[in-house]
């Protein structure tokens, strides 16, 4: 038994998902620690749907004033909350189940008049209406509501002998209540996905089941069964009695209402309620309570042409909130079949589509796999990051090692001391996150030279270039390597967190922009593993685990790729570097990852080799001033305001978002501009993120012209560096500025420099 649980969807196969209310009613996990939504995934061999009747209301002039509620709601509100939602009520129906809510309300203390669109009623619950001494009008009709922010009244008036119009007469009844009901809806919904056919119940006007598909059972009201009788035996029945009629062994999954509701009796079916106005005039007869659709726009949509139910249904946003139709779509199709002149099972229905209420998202996709209810992914070599004490940080889904730090030591102490050997000795990173996507085809280089904003048809195979992807707005998105593994074939490097995007973004313009393009995109990520080596040393380690004299500058220049053998394993080999140190990325396949690492380990241990992570990798590259997408930019940034126009081609022809550099904006003389930083305390590192101003005033607002991208310390420089992206900032290098503090304290005085801080001719990489 599941209860605060609700049947979600009905799949093939018996495939039925249900969200259970782990939470109390204060929002809070009972025990703190379990979660707040559940969601079970049952896979059942036989199926009962006891899902119960929803109630119709009636589409009658002003039925949205607050105070006009479905007769079932107010039954509820009495008998399940002791609350009595008005004192003077008015029930308003055209079936018995009302006459239970009026006789309630009269016990509770309501006066009651009870108006019925049926002519002389007949019934037990009439008569005991009548023996309680509760006012009824048959044959009568509501034909206006009176109050704004409340119920204060109703005009009732007789129908004539057909009952599609009033008689003429009137009577002002006072009420501050007014429950209507039109009648029940079988829940049919999740049958209706389970792919069953329903039919069409004349005497209930209603859908009923018809014939099913799956192994499923229908019982009580939601397969037709609205006598009080027929509710309250096979409702507390039904589930055993169906189980036994279906053979069923073991368990099954049941969907069971909270509330059986009573008899609906003879239902007179009134899906227009007259008010002696032509529709549109005075008050208006809501179909939809959510979307606010009234009849007179259903006669405007048959007026205009949009008689197919599911056209009508867009047309008017009929059904379409997230209630789905439960309370509207029958009216709705009765007033269209009305206004065609056929049955309303020639009108059809709509699809009843899962989910059958709605399912947040983090029920359905929030696995708890850890503090971040996120799937966790790792590189072949996590197990020796872990085993060497890694600190880890999450980029995009995977855990990166973040710094490695030794007994005794803060981030700071271990970040400076990895920087530092990776310039002065050998360092080891893992860079296999890095996304990958293998590009193939006979158009592949003209593809490239489209999505990129630089040449690339004359790249030699076996030669790497740096490239920046744009929006068609010419504002920079991912940048990476790109190698030309033959003629055909390339393979794509992107940002760890942009992997997915870019790839995404690669077959967004091979499939709707240029269908006739021959070029096909794998992911590649998790294939291979990457270990990166840098610094002056790192030519004598990778040399050790293959023929050393192969990797000199003149055989093995820089931006370049080999095919080579390294510790026995073939590995594709690149000359690129982030850390602007002599460096190669060696690319083996995922199941050799871990040994090629203990390897280059090994080789590297007389030189001192030390492990770096992200935090390391990106102070190393801050002192090259290189960027990082998506933290030095924003979707804001052209190249040229990364000071990177030197990798915009103008003589290739077109390109992704080069037309836009012509607009008006992206040639303003104003825009931000990527600049370096140097605090005047040489110890003080600022906040990222943090704004740049000209003058300190003694009060906010101030006038900020730029803000801090990346903030670090570099070992290596000697002190605190910063990016930023500054209002006209090339023309402004040595001026001075300032970064106000949040805490209040003096405001931190910074002079304006270039953005590369270590090394600005590039020849250690080159080395």
């Amino acid at each position: 038994m599941l209860p605060r649980t609700t049947v979600a969807a009905y799949y093939d196969h018996n495939y039925l998902t249900l969200l259970e209310r782990v939470t109390d009613h204060l929002g809070a996990a009972p025990d703190g620690k379990t979660p707040r939504q559940r969601l079970w995934q049952v896979r059942a061999k036989q199926v009962v749907l006891a899902t119960g009747a929803i109630e119709r209301p009636l589409c009658f002039s002003d039925n949205d004033r607050p105070g006009v509620m479905l007769a079932g709601a107010v039954r509820s509100y009495v008998n399940r909350y002791a609350v009595l939602p008005g004192r003077r009520a008015l029930v308003f129906t055209n079936n018995d189940s009302a006459y239970a809510t009026a006789i309630d309300l009269g016990r509770a203390g309501a006066s009651v008049t009870l108006v019925d669109l049926r002519r002389e009623p007949t019934g037990d619950l009439v008569d005991a209406a009548a023996s309680a001494g509760i006012e009824i009008m048959d044959g009568a009709a509501v034909t206006a509501v009176k109050g704004g922010k409340r119920v204060t009244g109703a005009t009732v008036q007789a129908l004539n002998e057909a009952g599609d119009d009033v008689t003429g007469g009137s009577r002002s009844i006072g009420c501050d209540l007014i429950a209507m009901s039109g009648g029940w809806n079988p829940t049919v919904h999740l049958f209706s996905q389970s792919r069953g056919k329903l039919r069409f119940d004349d005497a209930l006007a209603a859908f009923v089941p018809d014939r099913s598909v799956a192994a499923e059972r229908s019982a009580g009201a939601c397969n037709g069964a609205m006598s009080l009788a027929e509710c309250l035996g096979q409702g507390a029945e039904a589930g055993a009695a169906a189980a036994r009629d279906a053979g069923i062994k073991g368990k099954a999954a049941v969907s069971v209402p909270a509330v059986i509701e009573p008899a609906t009796g003879h239902t007179r079916p009134a899906w227009v309620v007259p008010s002696g106005r032509p529709l549109g005039r005075g008050g208006k007869h809501f179909v939809d309570f959510q979307n606010d659709v009234t009849a007179a726009d259903l006669h405007l949509a048959h007026r205009e042409g949009y008689v197919s139910i599911e056209h009508l249904k867009r047309y008017t946003t009929t059904g379409m909130g997230t209630d789905q139709g439960k309370t509207s779509n029958v009216n709705a199709l009765a007033i269209m079949a009305q206004l065609q002149g056929v049955s309303i099972p020639e009108v059809g229905t709509t699809t009843f589509r899962p989910p059958y209420t709605p399912v947040g998202f983090g029920a359905i996709a929030g696995r708890n796999v850890g503090p971040f209810m996120d799937p966790a992914r790792v590189t072949a070599m996590h197990d020796w990051h872990v085993a060497h004490g890694a600190e880890f940080e999450d980029v995009g889904q995977w855990k990166r090692p973040w710094y490695y730090p030794r007994p005794g030591e803060s981030m700071h102490d271990a970040v400076n001391r990895e920087v530092l050997a990776a310039r002065n000795s050998v360092a080891i990173l893992d860079a296999s996150t890095l996304g990958k996507i293998d590009i193939e085809g006979p158009d592949a280089a003209e593809f490239l030279n489209m999505i990129y904003t630089n040449a690339w048809s004359k790249l030699p195979v076996g030669s790497c270039r740096y490239g920046l992807m744009l929006h068609e707005d010419g504002m920079v998105f991912d940048d990476g390597v790109t190698t030309r593994l033959g003629e055909n074939r390339f393979l794509m490097t992107t940002t760890t967190g942009g992997a997915a995007t870019v790839l995404g973004w690669l077959e967004e313009w091979l499939q709707t922009e240029w269908p006739d393009m021959r070029v096909y995109c794998t992911s590649v990520t998790e294939q291979w593993a990457t270990v990166a080596v840098c610094g002056p040393y790192a030519r004598h380690v990778v040399g050790a685990l293959t023929e050393y004299d192969k990797l000199g500058p003149r055989d093995f220049p820089f931006m370049t790729m080999r095919e080579i053998e390294v510790a026995g394993v073939p590995a594709r080999v690149f000359r690129i570097s982030f850390t602007g140190e002599l460096a190669f990325e060696i690319n083996v396949p995922r199941r050799y990852g871990p040994a090629l690492w203990e390897a280059v380990w090994r080789a590297g241990e007389k030189y001192g080799i030390t492990a770096y992570g992200t935090e390391a990798m990106h102070v190393l590259r801050a002192e090259k001033g290189f960027i990082i997408v998506g933290q030095d930019t924003d979707g804001t940034a052209t190249p040229m305001d990364l000071g990177m126009d030197w990798i915009v081609s103008r003589t290739k022809g077109d390109f992704i978002g080069r037309r836009s550099f012509a607009r008006e904006d992206a040639q303003r003389d104003d825009r931000k501009q990527l600049v370096g930083l140097f605090t005047d305390d040489p110890h003080e590192v600022l906040v990222e993120g943090a704004q740049l101003v000209e003058e300190i005033q003694p009060a906010p607002p101030m006038r900020m012209v730029g803000h801090v991208t990346s903030s670090y310390y570099s070992p290596n420089v000697g002190r605190s560096i910063a990016l930023a992206m500054l209002v006209r900032g090339r023309a402004r290098m040595g001026d001075t500025l300032f970064v106000p503090r949040l805490d209040g304290g003096a405001p931190v005085k910074v002079t304006v420099t270039e953005p590369v801080f270590y090394d600005k001719d590039g020849v250690r990489a080159r080395g």
